[in-house]
């Protein structure tokens, strides 16, 4: 079939699968990867973690009384905490909760950069909530008025 003055050439399923899967053709994302706990470590509660740019990962570590597992690679810092840790709780951004410690836009499996002593890999999520909030200047969930 050739097309009239101005139009594209019709193109067929196959033909549009075969140029998505071929070179330079949008490719499907990554399927997402959990962050591992270490051997030797057991999470009873579950495993949920918090991300943040790794451009504030060193500033929130120092401010924590206790961390547990953290990773990171260039761009995040990822830190293990209890299932359910955003239960009421607005993490502030630019935090992102991942449900299931889920990695869903690290193209590679981040190191784990501290390890605490123990058998338990959770930082407590309380503190690090707050340290996050005092570092973004984000007022917390409970302090904040309620509107009629």
């Amino acid at each position: 079939m050739t097309p009239g003055p101005g139009r594209a050439p019709a193109r067929t399923l196959d033909t549009l699968v075969r140029l998505q899967r071929g070179p330079g053709g949008p490719r499907a994302a990554a399927p997402p990867r959990r962050l591992v706990v270490p051997d030797g470590m057991t999470a009873p509660l579950g495993c949920d973690a918090v991300s943040v740019p790794a451009r504030l990962g060193p500033l929130l570590m120092s401010r924590l009384p206790r961390t547990g597992c953290v990773y990171a690679d260039q761009a995040h810092w990822w830190w293990l905490v209890p299932s359910d840790s955003d239960y009421a709780l607005e993490w502030p951004a630019p935090a992102h909760y991942a449900p299931g410690a889920l990695l869903t836009d690290s193209p590679q499996d981040p190191a784990l950069i501290h390890r605490p002593d123990g058998t338990l890999p959770y930082t407590p999520p309380i503190p690090l909530y707050l340290a996050l909030c005092r570092l973004t200047g984000t007022t917390p969930a409970w302090s904040r008025p309620i509107s009629a």
